[in-house]
């Protein structure tokens, strides 16, 4: 059989021991054209991702890529935008969920693993196919601090100090590997900001504006997920063309 018999069927293994359907849903992510970066300190963690808008007749208050879950958890979702709402949708009621049964707003970590099992699932079942994104998530537990979660279309997730999906994730991955390595000096939750901005604009290799780029972040200072305003990162943008 080639490699186009084996890729018709979610469940069926290639003699290589490939699933040649979640290859391709990773695929999906790679070229979405879009590229995030999630960065945590010991006090915050900052979310930053492109924001594009492809026609011009589009209201940009309308696309985004940043979403919350709970008050205190949010997350940036990066690949097939109408698999992201899905996702994010199904993400806000297992949260409300399990505030229901349990009295408490559910933690970083617990949401990751329930949401990364459901993916599982997803390669499993023949009438199901993966969903073609990733989701970062991000929010503060209140024993561990800030925490960032990456969850793939394969079911599998698992905790970071820095990571990056999309178009430029392995260069993306790769700055942030170099930069841990030296030593981040992140004493503030504007120094978390600052380098996930400058990391982002490094990859891509151009300048940012203000509006194409979204920034969301949890700190232990100021409780809860919120995203920066177009006015705030305009201002963290001029901070760094002042240092460069």
């Amino acid at each position: 059989m080639s490699r186009s018999s084996y890729d018709r069927y979610l469940t069926v293994f290639s003699p290589e021991g490939r699933l040649y359907q979640v290859e391709y849903a990773f695929k999906a992510i790679t070229s979405s054209g879009h590229t995030t970066i999630a960065i945590r300190s010991g006090d915050a963690s900052v979310l930053v991702t492109q924001k594009k808008v492809p026609d011009k007749l589009l209201d940009p208050a309308s696309i985004s890529h940043i979403f919350h879950i709970t008050p205190n958890i949010g997350c940036v979702m990066t690949g097939r935008h109408a698999d992201a709402r899905s996702q994010v949708q199904r993400a806000q009621s297992e949260a409300a969920s399990f505030r229901y049964k349990y009295g408490y707003e559910i933690t970083p970590d617990m949401l990751a693993k329930r949401m990364a099992n459901i993916n599982q699932v997803y390669t499993q079942r023949a009438a199901m196919r993966p969903l073609g994104i990733s989701m970062i998530l991000t929010g503060i537990d209140s024993e561990l601090g800030p925490q960032i979660f990456k969850l793939d279309p394969a079911g599998y997730f698992v905790g970071f100090h820095g990571t990056a999906a999309g178009a430029k994730q392995q260069e993306a991955i790769s700055l942030l590997e170099k930069g841990y390595k030296k030593g981040w000096k992140l004493e503030k939750t504007e120094d978390v900001v600052e380098l996930a901005l400058q990391s982002l604009s490094t990859v891509l290799a151009t300048d940012l504006k203000k509006g194409e780029v979204e920034v969301g972040i949890c700190s232990r200072s100021e409780p809860g997920f919120r995203k920066l305003s177009e006015t705030e990162i305009d201002e963290y943008l001029q901070r760094l063309g002042e240092k460069d």
